[in-house]
C-alpha cells in the first residue's frame, strides 16, 4: 500500500485517490460543503489555505494546503524542484 504525503505528516493511500483538484470552482465548492455537511470532509490544512481538493473512492474530501501539482508528483513517486515546504510557509 502505497502513502501519500498531503502536507504536515499527513497521509492517504494512493489506492484510494480519484482525483486531485483545485478548490477555486463552484462545483468543487459545492461538494467540499456537502462532505462538510455529511461528515465526509477530512481537513489535513492544519488552518492554512486550501489548495487542492482530493477526491477519494470512499466518498471523503480531503484537503490540502499543498498545490495540486505537487500533491501529484508526490502520487508519481517524485518531488516536484521548486517546491517550497509547508512548513516554512506562514
Amino acid at each position: 500500500m502505497k502513502l501519500i504525503n498531503v502536507g504536515f505528516g499527513n497521509m492517504i493511500s494512493a489506492g484510494r485517490l480519484i482525483a486531485i483538484v483545485g478548490p477555486d470552482s463552484a462545483p468543487i465548492k459545492r461538494m467540499v460543503q456537502e462532505a462538510r455537511d455529511s461528515g465526509n470532509l477530512i481537513d489535513a490544512t492544519y488552518g492554512r489555505r486550501t489548495r487542492a481538493v482530493l477526491i477519494m473512492d470512499s466518498d471523503h474530501i480531503v484537503l490540502s494546503a499543498l498545490q495540486p501539482e505537487t500533491v501529484a508528483a508526490r502520487a508519481g513517486g517524485k518531488e516536484p524542484e521548486a517546491v517550497i515546504e509547508e512548513e516554512d510557509a506562514t
